[in-house]
């Protein structure tokens, strides 16, 4: 598990290994919302992206079912549609391309917040994550950059919607050079 580092004034670290469902199930009591960023999130052997990405998630949404459904924002990634070529537009309906084991990961978690939304009514935001980083760092990032004030702006946008569903959201700041289109979200502001 990562180190979380100190608490600040209004905060509450609790570690918990996503692949222990108890954990998890103890985690998620008493939650209004739930943000999930766990798990590996880069290129890893398929063995520990299993036991973290897959087995983290179905243990996540079991445990939001339990106790009462928070919404949830789940960290999907750009690594679904990873072997798409870069001169093409891409919209919410866009057919997966995964390039890698992670990206298969995110496809996984985003098939499960799907059944949980249609069997129990669990709504979920699939943010598919370009490059979340202070500036864009190269000429790539300049179509995938998510800034941090962004990011931070579509969470609580997506706890403010008075109905989400199981809604995909392409994680990017509105670049000049931009290759996915989220016209489809435009309900969350």
């Amino acid at each position: 598990m990562a180190d979380l580092g100190e608490a600040r004034e209004g905060e509450e670290l609790v570690p918990c290994d996503l692949s222990d469902g108890d954990a998890v199930m103890r985690l998620v009591e008493g939650c209004d919302g739930i943000v999930h960023l766990g798990g590996i999130s880069v290129e890893k052997s398929f063995d520990l992206i299993e036991v973290a990405n897959l087995r983290g998630v179905y243990n996540l949404y079991e445990a939001a079912r339990a106790h009462g459904q928070p919404r949830i924002v789940f960290a999907s990634s750009n690594h679904t549609i990873g072997h798409h070529p870069q001169t093409a537009r891409l919209d919410h309906g866009a057919p997966y391309r995964p390039d890698g084991y992670y990206g298969v990961s995110k496809i996984f978690g985003e098939a499960v917040a799907s059944l949980y939304h249609d069997k129990f009514g669990q709504e979920s935001a699939l943010v598919s994550i370009g490059s979340c980083t202070p500036k864009p760092e190269n000429w790539r990032m300049l179509a995938t950059w998510f800034s941090h004030d962004d990011f931070v702006a579509l969470i609580e946008a997506v706890f403010r919607a008075p109905v989400l569903g199981c809604t995909m959201v392409w994680g990017a700041s509105n670049n000049d050079h931009g290759w996915w289109d989220n016209s489809h979200a435009a309900f969350l502001g």
